[in-house]
C-alpha cells in the first residue's frame, strides 16, 4: 500500500491538462507575487528600520534570499512529487497527513480567501488617488472583481494562464519605466548607511530586530512564490520546468523590488519621504513617478498598480483551489471538492466556493489585518516544508530527485533557521494575529481525524 502511494506521488500521470510552460509558470508566480506590495511595503520597510535606506534595501534583499532558499527546497520536493496541492503533499509525506491537511485547510479558510480579498480591497483603494470612492464602493468593487475573475477561471486553466501572461507584461512595462526613469533622471544620492536615522541606538540587537521586522513586511510582497507548486500537474515537463520557474521567478523579482525602491530613493529626498509617511501616504512610487514624469507619471503608476493587483488576484484564484482539490482527493474533505469538471478539467466546485469565501472576507475584514495574518501563516508552513526536505532525504533516500538542493544540508538548515526566526519574530510582535494563525490549523487537525474515522469505518464495512 505504501509502495503504491509513493508510485502515485512520483508519477507524472494526471487527470489535469498540462498546458503551462516555464514562462506560463513564471508569469503565474510573478502575477501572484507582484501585487499591491511593491507599491507600499517599501514605506513599512523604511519605518521599521528607523528610516534607514540602507537597512531597508538590505531587508528587501534578505526577503528575496529567504524566499529563494525556500523556493529551492520546494523545487526538490516538487520535482520528486509533481502533484496538485504542492505543500500539502510534501507535508503529508514528511510528517503526517494531518499536517498537510492543516496546511490545506488553513489555505481554504485563511490563506487563499484572505490574500485574494486583501488585493480586492487594495485595488479600488489605490484608485482613490484619482477617483472619489467611498468605503462601501471599495467593497462593492472588490466583490465584483472576485466574481469576474472567478468566472474567468471557471472554464479551464487556459484562459487564466493567458490572463496571467498578459497582465504580467502589462504591469512590468510601467514598473520598469519608473525604475529606469528614477535611475537615470533621479538627482538624489541615497544614504545607504546601515544605521537607523531616527535616533535609535545602532546596537547589534536593535539592528537585528529592526531588520527582521522589516524583512517580515517585505515577505508580504514576496508572498505567493510557493503557490506555483500547487499546479505541478498542469506544468509541462515539471521535473525540468518547475525548478526553472521557481528560481527564475524569485530571483528576478528580488532584483526588481530592490531596484524599484532604490530608484525611489534616487528621486525623493528623505525630508519628502518623512513628510509623506507622517501624513499616512505610503505610496512613494506614485510621488516619484509624478516628480519625474509629471501628470503622465500618475497614470503610469495607476496602470501598473491595477495590472499588478489584477494579475496577483488571478494567480491566486487559479492556485488555491488545487490545494482544496488535493485535500478532498485524499479522502479527508467533502468529495465534491475532489472532482474535476468533465470538460474543463479544473476543480470547479473549489473555485466557486473560494470565490464566495473571498467575497465574505472583503465585506467583513480590513486590509491591514488580512496581510499580517497571511504573512504569518505563510512563514509557518514554509518553515515546515523546508525542514521536510531533510526528513524526506532520510525517509526516502532512494527515490528519484530530478532536482536536488545545492549545498545540502547546510543551505536547507540556513533556510529553516531564517523562516523559524521570522516566525518567532511574529509571535513576539503580533501575538493576537498569531493566535488565529495557529487556532485554524488546530481546528483542521480535529476535522481531519473526524473524516479519517469515517474513512476507516467505511473501509471496515466494505471488508
Amino acid at each position: 500500500m505504501k509502495d503504491q502511494n509513493i508510485k502515485n506521488l512520483t508519477s507524472e500521470e494526471t487527470e489535469f491538462k498540462r498546458e503551462v510552460s516555464v514562462w506560463g509558470a513564471v508569469s503565474l508566480m510573478g502575477g501572484i507575487m507582484i501585487g499591491s506590495g511593491i507599491f507600499y511595503i517599501g514605506s513599512y520597510a523604511l519605518i521599521r528600520t528607523g528610516m534607514s535606506q540602507g537597512l531597508a534595501l538590505l531587508a528587501w534583499i534578505l526577503g528575496g534570499l529567504v524566499s529563494l532558499l525556500g523556493a529551492l527546497c520546494y523545487a526538490e520536493l516538487g520535482t520528486m512529487m509533481p502533484k496538485a496541492g504542492g505543500a500539502q503533499i510534501y507535508l503529508n509525506e514528511a510528517y503526517h497527513p494531518c499536517v498537510g491537511y492543516a496546511k490545506a485547510f488553513s489555505a481554504w479558510i485563511i490563506g487563499g480567501p484572505a490574500s485574494i480579498a486583501a488585493l480586492a480591497i487594495a485595488l479600488p483603494t489605490a484608485c482613490r488617488a484619482f477617483f472619489d470612492i467611498s468605503d462601501t464602493g471599495v467593497k462593492i468593487i472588490g466583490v465584483a472583481l472576485i466574481v469576474l475573475l472567478t468566472l474567468a477561471n471557471s472554464f479551464g486553466i487556459a484562459l487564466g494562464d493567458k490572463i496571467s501572461k498578459y497582465t504580467m507584461v502589462a504591469k512590468l512595462i510601467p514598473i520598469c519605466v519608473i525604475i529606469i526613469a528614477g535611475l537615470i533622471f533621479g538627482k538624489v544620492t541615497p544614504n545607504l548607511a546601515l544605521t537607523p536615522q531616527d535616533g535609535t541606538p545602532a546596537t547589534f540587537g536593535n539592528l537585528i530586530s529592526m531588520v527582521a521586522f522589516a524583512v517580515v513586511s517585505t515577505l508580504w510582497a514576496f508572498e505567493g512564490w510557493a503557490n506555483v507548486s500547487a499546479i505541478a500537474e498542469e506544468i509541462k515537463d515539471p521535473h525540468k520546468n518547475l525548478p526553472k520557474a521557481l528560481i527564475i521567478g524569485v530571483g528576478s523579482i528580488t532584483v526588481l523590488y530592490t531596484l524599484f525602491n532604490f530608484s525611489i530613493y534616487r528621486v525623493l529626498d528623505m525630508e519628502t519621504i518623512k513628510t509623506m509617511l507622517a501624513s499616512g501616504d505610503l505610496y512613494l512610487g506614485t510621488a516619484a513617478a509624478k516628480q519625474i514624469l509629471g501628470s503622465v507619471g500618475g497614470i503610469v503608476v495607476i496602470i501598473a498598480m491595477l495590472m499588478a493587483m489584477l494579475s496577483s488576484m488571478n494567480g491566486m484564484i487559479i492556485t488555491y483551489p488545487r490545494m482544496t482539490y488535493a485535500m478532498a482527493k485524499d479522502g479527508h474533505f467533502f468529495k465534491a471538492f475532489g472532482k474535476l469538471h468533465p470538460k474543463y478539467k479544473i476543480p470547479l466546485n473549489a473555485v466557486i466556493f473560494q470565490g464566495v469565501f473571498c467575497a465574505v472576507f472583503v465585506v467583513f475584514q480590513d486590509l491591514s489585518s488580512l496581510t499580517t495574518l497571511v504573512t504569518f501563516c505563510g512563514l509557518l508552513w514554509n518553515f515546515l516544508v523546508v525542514v521536510g526536505v531533510i526528513i524526506m532525504r532520510k525517509k526516502y533516500p532512494d527515490l528519484p530527485r530530478p532536482y536536488k538542493v545545492k549545498g545540502y544540508p547546510w543551505l536547507v538548515i540556513l533556510s529553516s533557521l531564517a523562516f523559524l526566526g521570522l516566525v518567532v519574530n511574529q509571535i513576539v510582535t503580533k501575538p493576537r494575529t498569531v493566535f488565529l494563525g495557529i487556532f485554524v490549523p488546530a481546528i483542521a487537525v480535529i476535522v481531519f481525524f473526524i473524516f479519517d474515522k469515517r474513512l476507516k469505518k467505511t473501509a471496515d464495512t466494505e471488508q
